[in-house]
């Protein structure tokens, strides 16, 4: 369920920077996994026993990119969109371009047309720095960059880029996560172009994974739930938030990725985001473990709540309510199906076990996209209108958090997250799901 910004440091990193940046993290990481508990005696047996996971992602490439870009201008052909504007800090400009917008209250824009080459358009003293950003990526060293000064309209310096296109008069598409200034401006100093949404284009491509990218997912769940484990197995009573905050970072170190959680105890399990309070655990206390990390770009998303010591007869009927809702949620997704389908079957087994009606007590969607941004198109609710398509249905290579969850105002919730992938003929968690509040690991082999 978590939603975060992982990179939200202020500059700009390109194709370049963010390899090296990458390779750097990773090796520090893997250096200070392998040093272990030598170098901290107050690693827990648990945390010292996880497995170094960094070495087994792999980097996507310049052509893997460019794949994306064709994918994309197929799109744009389909629906009669002339070019695409990605505008600061988008995660879309990372992935079809390895190229991390971040000019503040600059404009830095990368232009993809369907039918002409690609430009970026960036202001004049940051010229130097784009190229050497675009050499890296699929774009190359002679992709073409538009450089405005600081007294000149950087958003008719777009539309001339696109007038050299023969684009007096298209049809242009912006990211939806554009800046409103931007998207103005631009719609101003070029009222001869038909602006609209670029989401039929950009989440049109990512909503569906290729190989590579279920590659990293899978790996990216599967070091959050090797930490979860190890975290849950250094717990003791007495420990405060922040103690476990620390146990997850020293974990999330030694299998060398990037990642956070957040835990919350007893009655603000009830919360389903938590709460900042202070909490300290108890013998019979609740919790609950949320969040993911980051394997190459991609995110894990999971939720395990779980019993340290003994659960009571009330908590484990709850469980055995979103476990089985979780279950039907995956036995119901398939292409082909409607996404409010999939909520509708996991929300009526918590209704019909006496917790409802709606969203009473399951008081969220069933689960949100997950790829590049924790929280991605589609959803899995009713009314999931995507702006270019009513009532979307799954389709394979999607991929989504599962995640019923009931919640108690004043005593406890639950809930379980798991990842699910939708294959050719139905789906998958790519995860074992939890089987009990009191060893949530067990089938982990």
């Amino acid at each position: 369920m978590a939603s975060n910004d992982w990179f939200s440091r202020r500059g700009f990193l390109g194709a370049g920077a963010a390899v090296a940046a990458t390779a750097a993290f990773a090796a520090r990481l893997s250096a200070e996994a392998e040093a272990g508990s030598s170098t901290n005696p107050a690693l827990s047996p648990a945390i010292a026993a996880l497995p170094v996971l960094s070495g087994q992602a792999r980097p996507f490439t310049a052509a893997e990119r460019q794949s994306r870009i064709e994918r994309a201008r197929s799109l744009m052909a389909a629906r009669k969109i002339d070019a695409i504007v990605l505008a600061n800090s988008t995660t879309s400009s990372v992935y079809f371009a390895d190229l991390r917008l971040n000019g503040g209250e600059r404009l830095w824009a990368l232009v993809l047309p369907a039918r002409a080459r690609p430009f970026l358009v960036c202001p004049a003293f940051e010229e130097g720095r784009a190229r050497e950003s675009l050499a890296a990526g699929p774009l190359g060293k002679d992709a073409e960059v538009i450089a405005w000064q600081e007294d000149e309209s950087p958003f008719a310096a777009l539309g001339k880029g696109l007038k050299d296109r023969g684009l007096q008069a298209g049809v242009i598409g912006l990211d939806e996560n554009m800046k409103f200034v931007f998207a103005e401006s631009i719609r101003a100093a070029n009222p001869h172009l038909t602006i609209l949404s670029a989401s039929p284009v950009t989440a049109g491509c990512r909503m569906i994974k290729d190989a590579h990218e279920i590659e990293c997912l899978r790996l990216a769940s599967r070091a959050t739930l090797l930490v979860y484990r190890a975290v849950a197995q250094s717990l003791k009573v007495g420990m405060a938030t922040g103690d476990v905050r620390a146990l997850i970072a020293a974990a999330y170190r030694r299998v060398g990725f990037e990642g956070e959680a957040s835990l919350n105890i007893d009655e603000f399990t009830a919360l389903p985001h938590g709460s900042r309070q202070p909490q300290t655990l108890r013998e019979g206390s609740i919790l609950m473990l949320d969040d993911g990390c980051l394997v190459e770009g991609y995110n894990s998303d999971i939720t395990r709540t779980f019993v340290l010591g003994k659960a009571t007869a009330r908590m484990n009927s709850v469980f055995d309510l979103v476990l089985g809702a979780q279950t039907a949620a995956v036995q119901r997704a398939r292409p082909g199906v409607p996404t409010a389908d999939v909520d509708a079957a996991a929300r009526k087994v918590i209704v019909d076990g006496g917790y409802g009606p709606g969203f009473t007590y399951f008081s969220h969607r069933l689960g949100h996209g997950i790829g590049m941004d924790m929280h991605e198109w589609p959803y899995f609710v009713k009314n999931n209108m995507f702006g270019w398509e009513i009532a979307p249905r799954l389709r394979a290579g999607m991929l989504l958090s599962d995640e019923p969850g009931i919640y108690i105002p004043g005593e406890f919730g639950i809930r379980l997250e798991d990842d699910l992938l939708v294959t050719e003929s139905g789906s998958e968690l790519l995860t074992p799901q939890s089987p009990s509040l009191e060893d949530p690991f067990a089938n982990m082999g």
